[in-house]
């Protein structure tokens, strides 16, 4: 089973860095070109999380002593292919904001945008601020996926846990089942070896009862 996680592991890595180039190649472009490459792109991202889906199923399904450190490179590959999401968010935005300034010039409409420097900066700290809460977004979207791991992780042990409990408690009703028993049968054997005995009294008595009656008519007589 972790052979197949490697092996899911592996495209991965692949697709994720061809995806790598694709966007520093990407950021070059403008327009058509831009969005064929966008597109070509999303879509390697899409077979990425659907390689992540598959890796994340083979983890689930190891001992937990091999799940923990799968599902550990599982959140970087997680977490790397989030970063791939945002530079091509970065680079799409980025670039057709820039295409579209130049358009704006060219045409001769600069004046259409006659912000002044303060609305500038007030723009620039707003889209800061945007970012920083999508960031914040992000990192409590992955820390409350690394929790539900954590947690998955720890139900199936208790449950394994479970599991080997009943398992012994099986046992031991085994064990006292098979006590009765042997007290039973000990039981019994005593209860033959005083029935023998008190036997092998009477025969003894009766013996010895016969010798002196052919004792008494042998001396007597």
């Amino acid at each position: 089973m972790a052979d197949v996680f490697e092996g899911y592991e592996r495209q991965y890595c692949e697709i994720s860095a061809s995806l790598a180039r694709k966007c520093t190649a990407a950021s070059a472009l403008q327009g058509e070109k831009l969005k064929q490459k966008a597109s070509e792109i999303k879509s390697g991202i899409d077979g990425a999380e659907a390689l992540i889906k598959k890796m994340d199923l083979e983890a689930r399904n190891q001992q937990p002593s091999v799940r923990a450190g799968l599902l550990a490179k599982l959140r970087e590959y997680k977490s790397d292919l989030n970063n791939l999401k945002g530079t091509l968010k970065r680079v799409t935005t980025g670039n057709a904001q820039q295409g579209l300034r130049e358009e704006l010039l060219e045409s001769g409409m600069a004046e259409t945008l006659g912000v002044s420097a303060d609305q500038k900066s007030r723009l620039l700290r707003i889209t800061e601020k945007q970012n920083k809460t999508t960031d914040r977004i992000r990192d409590s979207h992955r820390t409350m996926l690394e929790t539900e791991d954590l947690g998955v992780s720890l139900l199936q042990d208790l449950h394994q846990q479970r599991e080997r409990l009943i398992h012994a408690h099986g046992t031991l009703d085994n064990v006292d089942d098979n006590i009765g028993k042997s007290r039973r049968i000990m039981g019994a054997m005593v209860r033959r070896m005083d029935r023998n005995k008190w036997i092998i009294g009477f025969i003894i008595a009766l013996l010895v009862l016969v010798i002196l009656v052919i004792l008494y008519f042998k001396f007597v007589h």
